[in-house]
């Protein structure tokens, strides 16, 4: 795609200098009464998900329907918003109804510092669609759990799916993590998902070999 006019680049290694992130617990708490469907995406997803902590995490995402967004930044009043894509850097204002940006940063406008990272994802009504392929659906009924202490989280083979794209090393280390995890039809829908978006990756004849794996009773 080709980017908006106004942007500014940011590199690697200035982002993560500036980021400083929340845990999900602080950002579940300043967002307690946003009427907002929102849910913790990436790493820390799956550490919820997985019940205990694996590494560290250099920020803190979170997944929201785009038309949602606006009460998001409502519960922030005291930050500002920038969005990023391609190595570039944008104010939110100027960018905001640009439908191929989604990745936005809350940053304090006093240190600089990045906190949260939130992601506008693409839906219609009550329904996601995956960014990366519009055929792949989920109700947002489906695509939210919660943790005993409240934090909703995108499940896991969501999770997965979009990591499956970077497969960098810590997502090869999450994926291979979470997998064993995984019950029978979570496991089914990242096996389709993967071989549909991503028909040559190496992750699917680990899943394939999961997905025939013996039942605890065996």
């Amino acid at each position: 795609m080709s980017s908006p006019d106004g942007g500014r680049p940011i590199t690697d290694t200035e982002a993560a200098r500036r980021w400083d992130p929340w845990t999900p617990s602080v950002v579940a708490a300043r967002l307690a009464t946003c009427p907002a469907t929102w849910a913790v995406a990436g790493g820390w997803a799956l550490d919820l998900f997985a019940g205990a902590i694996s590494r560290a995490h250099d920020d803190v995402e979170i997944a929201v329907p785009r038309a949602d967004f606006p009460h998001i930044a409502d519960a922030f009043p005291e930050y500002e918003w920038d969005v990023v894509g391609s190595g570039e850097i944008w104010p939110y204002a100027q960018v905001a109804s640009d439908p191929e940006l989604h990745q936005t940063w809350l940053r304090d406008p006093f240190t600089g510092a990045f906190h949260l990272d939130v992601f506008r994802e693409p839906h219609d009504a009550g329904t996601w669609i995956c960014r990366h392929d519009p055929t792949i659906t989920l109700p947002y009924t489906e695509l939210i759990r919660t943790t005993i202490n409240g934090i909703p989280y995108v499940v896991p083979e969501v999770v997965l799916l979009f990591k499956a794209k970077a497969n960098r090393p810590k997502d090869h280390a999450d994926f291979r993590r979470v997998l064993p995890l995984l019950p029978e039809d979570p496991l089914t829908r990242l096996n389709s998902w993967v071989s549909q978006v991503y028909p040559d990756h190496p992750w699917l004849t680990e899943i394939c070999a999961s997905a025939v794996r013996p039942s605890p009773s065996e």
